[in-house]
């Protein structure tokens, strides 16, 4: 197998597995979860979970990451925009269906405090970034910082909503959530001051 094979191989994966663990330790947990549910939901060998993320808690990790990432590109700094960064990342494309349904694990304790510290540290991330769009700077207004959490909150509520099929949310696309998204950050975030 030449270099440029087993790049590829190891990007799909590295993918397979992320995937996987999404969809594990959103269904059932990150206590619950073993490497070889994920291994075996994976189609891959459990050692490769060492091999790629070190460890159960590496690949947690690799999750949120992947999330951060997945969220610096889809947010946006821009307040005329925020509506529309939260419906990509409610709706999403369906092949990453598995990372949006790891976001409802970031409410639940695991009772692993370095993981824990992860997910906070994931929703301190992107509610700041939300406040900072509307104009909240560090040591700033507290209530512009709250109201950026329960966009958060509401945005994270849809997605369970949508993963358990709650029609109409379970089936409208990414442009269908856009104006109810608009009408909930310009009533709770963007209108803070009125």
């Amino acid at each position: 197998m030449d270099e440029t094979a087993r790049r590829r191989d190891s990007t799909r994966t590295r993918k397979a597995l992320l995937d996987a663990a999404s969809r594990r330790f959103a269904q059932d947990g990150y206590s619950a979860t073993t490497v070889r549910h994920i291994a075996d939901d994976a189609g891959v060998n459990v050692a490769l979970i060492n091999r790629y993320f070190g460890s159960k808690e590496g690949l947690f990790e690799a999750c949120l990451v992947n999330l951060v990432e997945e969220s610096r590109q889809e947010a946006s700094s821009e307040p005329e925009r925020i509506a529309e960064s939260i419906a990509a990342l409610i709706a999403g494309p369906k092949a990453d269906h598995g990372h949006r349904e790891f976001l409802p694990l970031l409410l639940r304790k695991t009772g692993d405090e370095r993981i824990d510290q992860l997910r906070l540290g994931f929703l301190r991330y992107y509610t700041e970034r939300l406040a900072a769009a509307a104009g909240w700077q560090p040591g700033g207004d507290d209530q512009l910082l709250l109201r950026a959490q329960l966009v958060l909150a509401a945005s994270i509520g849809a997605v369970v909503f949508r993963a358990a099929g709650l029609e109409p949310l379970g089936s409208v696309d990414e442009k269908d959530l856009v104006g109810p998204m608009r009408d909930l950050v310009d009533a709770v975030l963007l209108r803070h001051g009125s």
